[in-house]
């Protein structure tokens, strides 16, 4: 049976259509990577796949909901999962999103001790920084020149 975790809600000072652009394309995620770490990625418009702590993750959009929804599945991972990101009008403000993360993962009892509450945590830490990044604050344990870049890119503004 799956564990299905929920992120908290929050509002994204920016249009759902804005933010939904930013996830849209695989390829976006690659430039928030420290330098030395974009060698061991590989990303096209659909799916994403990296090394990582010696495991093969992969990570493929399966379905788009223009301006609302992206769901993401597992491909080639340790475990089955699903992540899905919503992007909703937030409270009748246009310029305004309620963005939150819902991940369906096949976790035998043991991960689920393990992983449960920090992937709760994690959800909770990309909903937190992209509501901060959208209000012009730089979350902890983000480096400043990864925003600017990502700024100065268009893909955030």
């Amino acid at each position: 049976m799956a564990t299905v975790i929920k992120s908290k809600h929050a509002t994204v000072s920016r249009a759902p259509y804005m933010l939904y652009m930013g996830f849209v394309d695989m390829r976006n995620f690659v430039q928030f990577l420290p330098e030395e770490k974009r060698g061991e990625v590989t990303a096209d418009y659909d799916s994403i796949k990296a090394v990582v702590q010696g495991f093969n993750i992969g990570v493929r959009i399966v379905e788009r909901v223009p301006y609302s929804r992206i769901e993401f599945k597992d491909d080639g991972a340790p475990f089955s999962f699903t992540i899905t990101m919503h992007f909703d009008a937030a409270g009748g403000d246009p310029d305004k999103t309620d963005f939150h993360i819902e991940l369906s993962a096949e976790l035998n009892m043991m991960m689920k001790m393990m992983l449960g509450s920090k992937l709760q945590e994690g959800l909770d830490k990309i909903v937190d920084a992209l509501a901060a990044v959208s209000e012009g604050k730089i979350p902890e344990g983000v480096d400043p020149e990864l925003l600017r870049k990502a700024q100065e890119s268009g893909k955030f503004n």
